[in-house]
Formats: structure tokens, C-alpha cells, sequence
């Protein structure tokens, strides 16, 4: 058996008001997240829900999280695959559907990472470089294939997470 990590949260709701929950639209969502040693987290419901559009919703920190996560194993496996990564983003797109008697689950996450690789001088200027250390969308795949594979978040959920890769950008 590998190692175990465990990750300490604290939630408190800050929005009972006067009223606490006498009706279902009596009480904010408002509720901290807080994590010792780092700055706090504003969160409330997503607005569809009676949440604040100024705070952080569960769904949008989940999304976040599942990006994040195949951003770092994405940066690990390129600098073991000898990837100069310099730029990387991802416009993460999660899907909920919620039923009729108000249960919901996510149905799907898209990540749409952007990447800038930075390849040497003397990889362009040199035609005899060798195919297989080229700088191409079929590695950066390969890469992002890996990162997938390896991500703790998107192995521990029962939806599909899927790339769209948008193309790389390379920079001399």
C-alpha cells in the first residue's frame, strides 16, 4: 500500500442572520473555508442556488481543482519528458445537471489547456533534430495523456474529465 495523505479543512457557515434557517430563503449560503496557515476562502452557493456572485461556489472550486491538478502533473511529466514549458493555462468548463427533485451530480469536466514551449535555438535552426524530441501537438498529448492518468483528482471521480488540448505555442 502506497502512502497516505490526509487534508484538513475547516467550513463554517457565516449566514444564519437573525433567522438561522426558518425558511429556505431566510438564510445566506455564505460560509468560509479555512485551511491553517492560509488565507481564507469566501464561499457561498452558486447564484442559481440563492448564492452570492461574489464569492466562490463549491462547483466552481471543483472545477478549479480538477484543472489545477492535471496543470501540476501536466508541468511534472513535461520536465521529465525534457519540455521547456513556459505558459500554461485552461479555460475549464464543468457541467452539472440537476434533476427534478433537486439532486444533481457533474456530468462531465472539459479542460482546454493552452501551453507556450520554449524550444532551444538549436532545435529549430537544426534540421537533422531528431522526430522524436520534435516539438509537437502528438507529444504535448502524449504528455497531457500522462498527466491525465496520473491526476489524483480526475481518478477519484465518476464522471468523464476530458482534453481539448488547444495548440501549443512555441517560443525561441
Amino acid at each position: 500500500m502506497g502512502a497516505l495523505h490526509s487534508y484538513t479543512v475547516n467550513v463554517t457557515w457565516t449566514g444564519a442572520g437573525d433567522t438561522g434557517t426558518s425558511s429556505y430563503t431566510a438564510y445566506g449560503r455564505d460560509h468560509e473555508v479555512v485551511i491553517a496557515g492560509r488565507p481564507v476562502i469566501l464561499g457561498s452557493a452558486d447564484p442559481a442556488f440563492r448564492g452570492d456572485t461574489s464569492r466562490y461556489s463549491p462547483e466552481q472550486l471543483f472545477v478549479a481543482a480538477l484543472s489545477e491538478c492535471h496543470m501540476l502533473w501536466f508541468l511534472h511529466q513535461a520536465a521529465n519528458d525534457g519540455l521547456v514549458v513556459v505558459g500554461y493555462s485552461d479555460d475549464a468548463v464543468g457541467t452539472m445537471r440537476v434533476e427534478s427533485a433537486g439532486a444533481g451530480q457533474f456530468t462531465d469536466v472539459v479542460m482546454r489547456p493552452h501551453v507556450t514551449v520554449r524550444v532551444p535555438a538549436a532545435e529549430v535552426d537544426d534540421a537533422d533534430a531528431a522526430d522524436d524530441r520534435a516539438v509537437t501537438d502528438a507529444r504535448l498529448l502524449t504528455v497531457h495523456q500522462r498527466a491525465h492518468d496520473h491526476c489524483f483528482l480526475s481518478r477519484s471521480v465518476n464522471f468523464p474529465v476530458l482534453l481539448e488540448p488547444t495548440r501549443f505555442v512555441t517560443e525561441h
